[in-house]
């Protein structure tokens, strides 16, 4: 039998389970799995900046093809609380990363040795499983079970603590005999999903509400084929946001309090039965349940069966992997069609492609500063439906959910449900590592940029080029926003007159000269009629540089977007509403009035 090192070990079945890349930063106490990681070669290693960084390229480079999952290592103590983060990020989107922590030496991991904490207690909640390994030969066994658990059910993270001196033992351990253990997921049967249907087939009105499970289980193909035999109109999740093009016919646009369309709202409002598929019911989605729920049946499939009737109960509901349900929907429906037992629903999803022609938001404004609406509809000009939009949290994101145009599946990738500032440019880069080929464009707001900021340095000198759109107002805009409910306007102003950049007024921060510092390109707009021509410089700069390329564009410094405090029939539309085609002219359809 052979002999190695435990971290040896560990590193041979990251190969053998198909890891090809990790992110990370090296520490005394997680060395020698760096030694192991160099000496076994077939894993390319990405150095971080800072370990919560790591994390968030893992998520990055997990969200970006079917079948990854990132792998994040840093040493002991605050290098495993720095993960908790990305941990908590990726739980909460169902996301599978595997975080690797050093340990000390199993003697003393209780007696306040230096760096020494119980890493697996902290990351127990927010992980699918956490464990120190206090034994050498239970190594190569965790870490198959971590890649079960990661695939199995509801994906998710895990995280394996090792101790130096478990790290550091010798084991007997055969590389080529290793193999995955199969992966468990929750299958529908034909009875539910002919249950489901003839609820379906009773409705004038159904909708289909996609979530984000459908893409984690690669089954966007499925949904649109599915859609189409029934004639079914489709609400795509902020996390299912791709699934089917935004110009695709059965696309009703998207729903919820702030990421949401006027017209997406406005169709689930007429809708008389919701098919959810691999979502969750935000809060965010789905606003006050009495008016989401009201006069409409729900069925619900999910992966997890303690998600169905966690937020409300539904009509019907069946625990099941999206896609194996999916297949069963489509020959289910299929067979139907065949029949003639479907009914028509060309007139229904006619209705909902006229609201979407008709209740549009205005995003052609010429003032300077300039409006962040304007913004968008340069960036659907600029960029076009191969490219990989990354972002977190804020009025940024909220708009650009709103106003940006997504084709395809994974080309959406977003941090929905913890939303941590700091989270889009780690993430556009280890989204940027998976596909060096693609156009990512990230988007943040000032303070999202400015939380990890040094990370694009990771950038800089791993040559990983991406396209950076940042929309600065000086101030936290979506706490802004939020705080008029209490008539405060209170420590969310980040402005001050820098004395090294006058030139910014009251912008503060000289994002270019950082940028700059940390050995990549940036380029500030001013006039929303040079956003355009930046775009396009920043395109080529990237790829002439092989550099992340950061375009600042200078907002006004208060703006309101579109939202409900609770709500789908009551969102606030604070700017004026397209009421000419000129208003909108990236919209998906040309306005009708």
């Amino acid at each position: 039998m052979p002999r190695m090192t435990a971290a040896r070990a560990a590193v041979e079945i990251l190969k053998r389970e198909g890891v090809t890349h990790a992110f990370g930063v090296p520490g005394a106490a997680i060395n020698p799995f760096y030694a192991a990681l160099q000496g076994a070669g077939g894993v390319d290693h990405t150095l971080a900046r800072h370990v919560e960084g790591a994390s968030h390229m893992a998520e990055g480079y997990t969200r970006t093809h079917p079948g990854n999952i990132g792998v994040c290592i840093g040493t002991s103590g605050p290098a495993g609380t720095d993960m908790i983060t990305g941990l908590y990020s990726a739980t909460g989107d169902s996301i599978p990363i595997l975080c690797i922590t050093g340990q000390a030496p199993t003697a003393v991991i209780q007696k306040e040795d230096f760096q020494a904490v119980d890493i697996a207690a902290i990351a127990k909640p927010v992980t699918k499983a956490a464990t120190t390994v206090m034994e050498a030969a239970q190594v190569p066994g965790v870490f198959q079970q971590a890649f079960h658990l990661m695939r199995s059910g509801r994906p998710g993270p895990v995280l394996i603590d090792l101790p130096i001196d478990v790290q550091l033992t010798e084991i007997d351990f055969d590389p080529e005999t290793y193999a995955p253990l199969p992966a468990f997921k929750p299958t529908a049967t034909r009875a539910q999903v002919e249950k489901a249907l003839a609820l379906l087939n009773e409705s004038e009105r159904p909708l289909i509400v996609a979530g984000g499970g459908i893409i984690n289980a690669d089954a966007s193909e499925l949904l649109v084929e599915f859609a189409e035999l029934t004639g079914t109109p489709v609400v795509p999740t902020l996390m299912g946001w791709g699934i089917l093009a935004d110009d695709h016919e059965l696309n009703a646009g998207m729903v919820g309090l702030q990421t949401s369309h006027r017209y997406g709202n406005a169709n689930f409002l007429e809708s008389d039965f919701v098919l959810g598929i691999g979502n969750r019911w935000a809060n965010r989605h789905t606003g006050k349940l009495d008016v989401y729920t009201q006069g409409r049946k729900f069925v619900h499939v999910d992966i997890e069966p303690t998600q169905i009737g966690k937020i409300f109960a539904p009509d019907y509901g069946i625990a099941s992997d999206a896609g194996a349900a999916l297949e069963l929907f489509v020959e289910a429906a299929r067979e139907l069609k065949d029949a003639g037992a479907l009914p028509d629903r060309s007139d229904w999803a006619a209705s909902t492609q006229v609201r979407k022609a008709r209740l549009q938001r205005r995003t052609h404004f010429d003032d300077i500063p300039m409006k962040p609406q304007r913004v968008y509809e340069e960036m659907n000009k600029a960029f076009g439906p191969e490219t990989r939009y990354v972002t977190t949290i804020g009025l940024s994101q909220i708009a650009g959910a709103q106003m940006l145009h997504v084709y395809k599946p994974r080309h959406w990738i977003n941090c929905g449900q913890a939303g941590p500032l700091g989270w889009t440019i780690p993430a556009a880069l280890g989204v940027a590592t998976a596909d060096p080929e693609a156009p990512v464009v990230a988007l943040s707001g000032d303070y999202d940029f400015q939380f990890m900021l040094e990370e694009l340095a990771v950038g800089a000198q791993h040559r990983i080029p991406y396209v950076h759109v940042l929309v600065n107002n000086a101030y936290l805009g979506l706490i802004r926003q939020a705080q008029r409910n209490l008539d405060i306007n209170f420590q969310v102003n980040l402005e001050f007159e820098n004395i090294n950049a006058p030139e910014l007024g009251v912008y503060g921060v000289d994002h270019v000269k950082v940028v700059e510092g940390l050995g990549c390109k940036a380029l500030r707009v001013t006039d929303p009629g040079e956003l355009g021509a930046a775009f396009e410089e920043a395109k080529k700069l990237a790829a002439r540089h092989r550099v992340p390329v950061v375009v600042e564009a200078i907002l006004e410094r208060i703006t309101n977007i579109s939202m409900s405090g609770s709500d789908i029939a009551g969102v606030n539309e604070w700017e004026d509403i397209a009421t000419e085609p000129g208003h909108a002219p990236t919209a998906i359809k040309p306005l009708k009035v």
